[in-house]
């Protein structure tokens, strides 16, 4: 290789820099306008459903997490981590997850009955034996996917996440135009996981005969088990509550919870997946790096919470006129339970970032770890709180997850090569900021007069993104700085 097209290591980092620039702009720009579409429609199906209906639903989607921690993604990520992967490695992974994810369709059909028959519902089944057609879509999204992702080319999957967005989102008016109650809930993800396997086929070019000749392949099972495995204690850990809570709570009560716990976790369970995908790219191509890995952690941690900050304690201090403007009168009571679990949520968010970074130095075993350690003390959390109603199980997660967030972050940080001091330094300002604007929002929220809710969350909603600016600008101006710059596509 001449010196004239010899890439140096600082126009390598430069080039990453730019990928990433890129796909994060892709994943996650194409992310929130996909999800501003979704959420409109989510929010109007919402205000047509009742409590009930999302109580049965949610029983549904403990048995669908639980196997789709299996449906073969950890398989995917190892052709994203494998050095080489060629076209017979694609044809054995194609075939590797159509085996598994027929199997796992064929278990929830066979198991329905049993799950109907735990929560004392017999329309679980119905509902569980109709959602096993998602398995089928499954082998042809991840294995685009992971084609897609080892190029870092997010442009095409978020075209495609954009358009089946869209089919979730019209078939979800549709059913609930029509009066269809629970089953508009089931009939709104197969229309999005059949468009999102078509598209994304089309658009890696992925079609190709699959291989059961798996010799050679063994290292993409291992990894793809150890994967499997973190993420089974991840379900564990986050549907233990919906788990014990719907055997002992009724369809409403529960219905108020999960509805709770889903507007609280939006940032965390729909912004920070897609950016983690970006990360497991970028931190993969770094591993040999490992300064330059936990310099990109840190700065990825920080640029998220800036985010995430406001969007919580924001959450926390509006959640009675938010409730009422966004979900309607009839989920009044959901209000208190907001409040909490949005103050609970930076933990989770923090959380969630650790698995990519310590996955992509070939460590998946610090997440297998971590997501034990979780699948102990919060199910433990869950069952004592739930014998004191919807806000005993609100507060289990205040008794337990600070210790296991304490936990995986003395165990995940020295594996990445970043030093707490640094973690602390990076997002100390942005915590201070936002707790400084979810004060300020919440002393206005109790002294205004009485007011309609839309004026009333509008006007704190302005309050409180003036108090976040102004602190940013006077308090944590290299932050600022820092977000500016990336925007821009200039080194701050």
């Amino acid at each position: 290789m001449t010196e004239s097209t010899a890439q140096s290591p600082n126009q390598g980092l430069e080039s990453l820099r730019d990928q990433v620039r890129s796909a994060v702009i892709w994943r996650s720009g194409a992310q929130i306008a996909g999800q501003l579409l979704t959420w409109a429609s989510t929010f109007i199906v919402i205000r047509v459903l009742s409590p009930s209906d999302y109580g049965l639903f949610a029983m549904t989607q403990v048995v669908l997490v639980l196997l789709n921690m299996l449906n073969g993604y950890g398989l995917a990520s190892a052709l994203i981590q494998r050095g080489e992967a060629g076209r017979h490695a694609q044809r054995q992974l194609f075939g590797m997850l159509i085996l598994l994810n027929l199997g796992l369709g064929a278990a929830q059909f066979v198991c329905a009955p049993f799950a109907a028959a735990y929560y004392r519902q017999p329309m679980v089944a119905d509902l569980l034996r109709v959602q096993a057609l998602l398995y089928v879509a499954t082998p042809f999204i991840a294995l685009p996917y992971a084609l897609l992702a080892r190029e870092m080319d997010f442009r095409k999957q978020a075209k495609v996440n954009f358009a089946s967005g869209i089919a979730g989102a019209v078939t979800a008016l549709t059913g609930a135009w029509m009066g269809l109650g629970v089953w508009t809930l089931v009939a709104a993800p197969i229309a999005l996981f059949a468009v999102r396997a078509i598209g994304m086929t089309w658009a890696a070019k992925a079609l190709m005969w699959p291989s059961f000749d798996f010799r050679g392949a063994g290292d993409i099972a291992r990894y793809g088990g150890v994967m499997a495995t973190g993420q089974i204690f991840w379900f564990f850990q986050s549907q233990a509550d919906v788990f014990i809570a719907g055997r002992l709570f009724d369809p409403h009560t529960l219905g108020l919870y999960t509805t709770s716990l889903f507007l609280t976790q939006i940032f965390v369970s729909k912004f920070v997946p897609p950016l983690n995908e970006v990360a497991f790219s970028a931190y993969a191509k770094l591993k040999e790096d490992r300064a330059a890995a936990a310099t990109a952690f840190v700065k990825s941690a920080r640029l998220i919470f800036i985010v995430a900050m406001p969007f919580y304690f924001g959450l926390a201090a509006t959640a009675r006129p938010l409730v009422d403007v966004v979900l309607g009168p009839k989920w009044a009571e959901a209000a208190p339970i907001v409040h909490w679990l949005a103050l609970a949520m930076p933990m989770m968010t923090l959380q969630a970032l650790y698995s990519p970074a310590s996955d992509a130095v070939g460590r998946p075993g610090i997440g297998a770890q971590n997501g034990a350690t979780g699948a102990l003390l919060l199910p433990a959390a869950f069952l004592i709180g739930v014998h004191w109603g919807l806000m005993g199980l609100v507060a289990a997660w205040f008794a337990a997850y600070p210790v296991y967030l304490a936990v995986s972050t003395w165990r995940t940080l020295p594996v990445i090569g970043v030093r707490l001091r640094d973690l602390v330094d990076g997002l100390t300002p942005v915590i201070f900021a936002a707790t400084a604007m979810g004060l300020a929002v919440s002393l206005l929220a109790r002294v205004l007069p009485p007011m309609p809710s839309l004026a009333q969350l509008a006007l704190l909603g302005c309050t409180g993104a003036l108090v976040y600016g102004a602190w940013l600008a006077l308090f944590a101006r290299g932050t600022l700085i820092e977000v500016i710059a990336l925007i821009r596509n200039r080194r701050g």
